[in-house]
């Protein structure tokens, strides 16, 4: 695994950050979702004023309130460079959780930035909302890891997934 880099896929609670969160736990891959990433690189500097947030944690608790709004923010960062916030994130960390953007993700894989992409798959457990943002389906990942049983399922086809990285 020294080096190579992950990229982590799905809707939203499909169950991407837990997936990389049993892979830190289990075996020391390191990871951040772009929403965690971006908060602490440009938005909540961004967005502090605007919804009066004191701390970053205040500000990465409502994102799911103002969803468009840092898809947009995001999306704006990168606007020069596509793979902007990717380099961002794989400079320090193994797993890139959570791009949303087609052309941010085609961009990453023309620049190969990632050597694996997962899909966490959870649409037989969840209903999604619509999410007119999500430009990238599972049939764009090399891998998809099915999240619909029981957490203990999902953990253990995690961990059996790890041993092969």
């Amino acid at each position: 695994m020294k080096g190579k880099k992950i990229c982590v896929l799905g809707h939203m609670r499909s169950g991407k950050d837990t997936f990389a969160e049993i892979l830190f736990e289990t075996y020391g891959i390191t990871y951040s979702s772009s929403s965690d990433a971006a908060n602490k690189i440009f938005l909540f500097d961004i967005l502090k004023e605007k919804y009066g947030y004191k701390t970053h944690q205040d500000c990465f608790d409502d994102r799911v309130n103002h969803r468009d709004e840092w898809y947009k923010l995001i999306c704006d960062y990168n606007s020069v460079d596509k793979t902007r916030l990717a380099k961002d994130i794989t400079k320090d960390y193994d797993m890139y959780v959570g791009i949303r953007d087609l052309e941010e993700f085609n961009a990453c894989v023309k620049n190969n930035i990632f050597d694996l992409i997962i899909w966490v798959d959870a649409s037989e457990r969840v209903k999604y909302e619509n999410e007119s943002f999500m430009e990238i389906t599972k049939s764009m990942a090399d891998v998809i890891i099915d999240n619909n049983g029981t957490y203990e399922e999902f953990k253990e086809k995690v961990i059996r997934f790890g041993k092969f990285l």
